[in-house]
C-alpha cells in the first residue's frame, strides 16, 4: 500500500518544513539565564556554615566576621572585592532598611562597644543571616534576642 500526494502538496510540505528548520536555526537565542547575584552570594555564605571561628580568619579553614564576607563575595560568582574589616565594609554600598532586606545583602551588628559596628553577617533570607560567630560559622535569626538588641543596619552592595 502506498500513499501518493499531489506535487504541490509534497512541495508544501517541503517549503513548511525547510522554513521551519531555517527559522530554529537562525533565530537569536532568546533563552537567557539569569543570575540571581544575591541568591548566589546567599548560597555560597551557606556553604560555610560549620567552618570553625578563628580570629582575622579569611578562609574555610577558619573566618572571623568579616573575613568570611570577604570570602564570600571574592569567591562567589560577584567576584567582588569587599573592605576586610566590618567597620569599613559598613562603608560601602547602599544603606537597605530591615524591611527590604534581600539574600546576599550585608547585616551589620554592634557586638562590641554600643553603636559602633563591630560585626557583620549575610542575610540569607526569611530573616536569617549566616555569621562568623565565636562558635563558627553559623544561620542565625535576626530576631534573637541577642542580634536584634545589636543591630545596626544593612547595606547591598551588588544589583539585585
Amino acid at each position: 500500500m502506498s500513499y501518493r500526494l499531489p506535487v504541490t502538496r509534497w512541495l508544501a510540505a517541503i517549503a513548511l518544513l525547510l522554513a521551519l528548520l531555517s527559522a530554529f536555526i537562525l533565530s537569536p537565542a532568546n533563552a537567557s539565564a539569569s543570575i540571581n547575584y544575591g541568591d548566589e552570594v546567599a548560597a555560597m555564605a551557606k556553604k560555610q556554615v560549620g567552618s570553625s571561628y578563628k580570629y582575622g580568619g579569611t578562609t574555610p579553614k577558619g573566618f572571623d566576621a568579616s573575613g568570611l564576607t570577604q570570602y564570600v563575595y571574592k569567591n562567589a560568582v560577584t567576584e567582588l572585592k569587599i573592605p576586610r574589616t566590618s567597620r569599613d565594609q559598613y562603608k560601602t554600598g547602599k544603606t537597605i532598611q530591615q524591611k527590604d532586606l534581600k539574600a546576599g545583602d550585608l547585616v551589620f551588628f554592634a557586638t562590641g562597644k554600643k553603636g559602633q559596628v563591630s560585626f557583620v553577617g549575610i542575610y540569607y533570607g526569611n530573616g536569617t543571616f549566616v555569621g562568623a560567630t565565636s562558635k563558627g560559622v553559623k544561620e542565625v535569626k535576626m530576631s534573637d534576642t541577642y542580634w536584634k538588641e545589636k543591630y545596626i543596619g544593612a547595606k547591598r552592595v551588588i544589583k539585585q
